[in-house]
């Protein structure tokens, strides 16, 4: 008897300051090793850029961020570019997205199924108890670290992917190469490219925006943390 695979969507959060070829691999190289485990099957992928509130040098606005990302996506029948985290005023931690994501697609889910689900992917009756957004972003994200703090051992929720072609392009080369009038063809894709050059993107003045300005992750870590389950 086959075993139900536990229906999984990656999410990848960042800069995207622009996106390249190489995050888009990340999600291929992603899927195909969680199909392999047996396990899982990957239904989807959602791509979460950093809100202007960031601070990075450099940065340019979430919302030529957003547009280049969706320029890159077209070519993909299962990746796309969630707003929610770009649209909001400060920084958000990983694990509040996470959050917001796993809330939206489970709220999603009930509406058209009438079903609840729990973290594990067994369907519940639409009468069982819901669990919070909480539980599952918690075993997610934080549940190995400080389960292994603790000296117990849960790797197996922690997947190191190994890629097997080499591939070191980042975007922090690309902005050089652009700022030089250098081709970045084939490290991005081409209806990218045309994008930065119609709106003058990543220039010597752009590369300026934050300069001196401590990334936002170091100045709130001074204001009380995301609660856990633990509290």
């Amino acid at each position: 008897m086959a075993t139900r695979r536990v229906p999984l969507i990656l999410l990848a959060c960042g800069s995207f300051n622009p996106i390249t070829n190489q995050h888009l691999r990340l999600f291929e190289l992603a899927r195909d090793h969680m199909h392999c485990t047996g396990q899982y099957q990957v239904v989807g992928g959602i791509i979460s850029p950093v809100s202007d509130g960031y601070g990075k040098q450099g940065l340019v606005l979430a919302k030529h961020r957003i547009a280049m990302a969706k320029l890159a996506l077209q070519s993909s029948s299962w990746v796309t570019v969630d707003e929610w985290e770009s649209q909001q005023p400060d920084w958000t931690e990983t694990v509040v997205t996470l959050r917001h994501h796993y809330g939206r697609i489970l709220k999603e889910y009930e509406q058209s199924t009438g079903m609840y689900n729990d973290c594990s992917g067994k369907p519940l009756p639409s009468q069982a108890p819901l669990p919070s957004s909480n539980s599952c972003v918690e075993l997610i994200s934080s549940t190995p670290l400080r389960s292994l703090a603790c000296g117990r051992t849960t790797t197996h929720n922690i997947f190191l992917v190994q890629e097997w072609v080499r591939n070191e392009t980042s975007a922090t080369e690309v902005r050089r190469a652009l700022r030089r009038g250098l081709s970045v063809k084939y490290l991005i894709p081409d209806s990218v490219i045309e994008y930065i050059h119609q709106h003058n993107l990543y220039t010597d003045d752009s590369e300026r925006t934050n300069k001196g300005k401590a990334l936002r992750p170091l100045t709130k870590r001074t204001h009380p943390p995301v609660k856990s389950l633990d509290d």
